[in-house]
């Protein structure tokens, strides 16, 4: 079984805000593959069903962006998910609105979602799709990620979400991570 999370914040306030990025994109790759979320466990909202061959299990965890971590350890441990099974998608904003980058490890970066993460899973070695989201110029970095997108952002940003379920799909089909990276990596 393959986990997909997607971060963000639960709740009508955050709908469409930068930081619910990665809700964003689980919620347009159930769409694709007509999963729902139909079902609530372990402080998340889940979908599951087979996609490529493959039983897909696509969270979006309920504990709000600083305690992500939390939710996805519960899931990984009554599912029996090894971590190589898990991605996790999330708003970056050192990315041009729409950009993607796929990595394999790292630092948190001050991603309060990641930190969680790394606390709950006791490690940085997990795959992880960051879609960018731009940076503030002047304005306050919390305002900016629970801001919503602006028409020009939205308008990168749609191209950007399609490529991320392609990337989903893609490691999906191949069970290598590494080739998806390589992939969807590539200078555009």
């Amino acid at each position: 079984m393959k986990l997909i999370v997607g971060l963000g914040n639960i709740g009508p306030r955050y709908e469409k805000t930068r930081h619910n990025t990665g809700f964003m994109v689980v919620d347009r790759f159930a769409k694709e593959h007509g999963l729902s979320f139909d079902k609530e466990k372990f402080e998340a909202q889940l979908a599951q069903g087979f996609v490529a061959g493959e039983k897909v299990l696509v969270a979006k965890p309920t504990t709000y962006m600083n305690e992500s971590g939390r939710a996805v350890r519960k899931l990984m441990d009554f599912y029996d998910i090894d971590l190589e099974d898990v991605i996790i998608a999330y708003d970056d904003m050192d990315l041009a609105c729409g950009r993607l980058r796929l990595r394999q490890r790292g630092s948190a970066g001050g991603h309060n979602g990641i930190k969680s993460l790394i606390a709950h899973l006791g490690t940085q070695n997990f795959n992880r799709l960051r879609v960018g989201i731009d940076h503030p110029k002047q304005m306050k970095v919390v305002d900016w990620v629970l801001g919503r997108f602006t028409p020009e952002q939205a308008v990168a940003l749609e191209p950007g979400l399609k490529e991320a379920t392609a990337a989903l799909d893609h490691w999906l089909k191949t069970a290598d991570f590494a080739q998806t990276m390589n992939e969807y990596n590539r200078s555009k």
